[in-house]
């Protein structure tokens, strides 16, 4: 994986303490930490339904001391702010030519060296829709690594770490189990997203 914000030295602590002051100042909640076993994971990034999403979660991920890593549609990574994307722990993604993606991105996480935490947004979009993509999913049971239910509440400004949740191989019942969890929860523009 490549060198980003998270590994940057000095720079990781500034932006820390800034995280940390911005969010309580403007009010919002951080809950649970990641496991010390889990130090390679699939982080699950949702309600995901507004371009706040990213900066939000960047500062919480620096409030929690995580080394994440995001994907996002490669047109963001376009220049000039590809390489700011990139140290921002951006991944672009080929939404055409998604069909290696998953093991691409296994792959990664098998072989990568120290912490890393690969957020996903289920959805895959900001716009409405009613059923999440798997690839989050099958990235962690490909990598043999577990799923951690990240979430981000505005209406109650409450961000954080969930359970750890481990893939058994049965989608339907795991994505059920999953989703349920996340039905509390509002995204900014929580009218997007239908939870059934």
């Amino acid at each position: 994986m490549h060198r980003t914000i998270f590994t940057t030295p000095v720079v990781n602590t500034l932006l820390r303490a800034f995280s940390r002051g911005f969010l309580k100042l403007t009010g919002w909640k951080l809950d649970g930490a990641l496991p010390p076993d889990q130090t390679k994971c699939v982080l699950i990034a949702a309600p995901h339904t507004s371009n706040w999403d990213l900066p939000y979660t960047l500062m919480v991920a620096f409030a929690l001391r995580l080394n994440i890593y995001w994907m996002g549609k490669r047109q963001i990574f376009a220049w000039p702010f590809g390489p700011v994307m990139r140290w921002l722990g951006g991944i672009p993604v080929h939404r055409e030519q998604s069909n290696n993606l998953v093991a691409a991105s296994a792959a990664a996480l098998v072989a990568a060296d120290g912490p890393v935490q690969l957020i996903v947004p289920p959805e895959g979009t900001r716009a409405k829709t009613r059923y999440w993509k798997t690839g989050f999913y099958w990235i962690a049971h490909t990598a043999r690594v577990p799923i951690v239910l990240a979430y981000m509440d505005y209406e109650r400004k409450l961000s954080g770490l969930g359970p750890v949740f481990t893939p058994t191989g049965n989608v339907e019942a795991d994505m059920a189990e999953i989703k349920k969890f996340y039905a509390p929860f509002k995204g900014k523009n929580w009218r997007q997203f239908d939870h059934e």
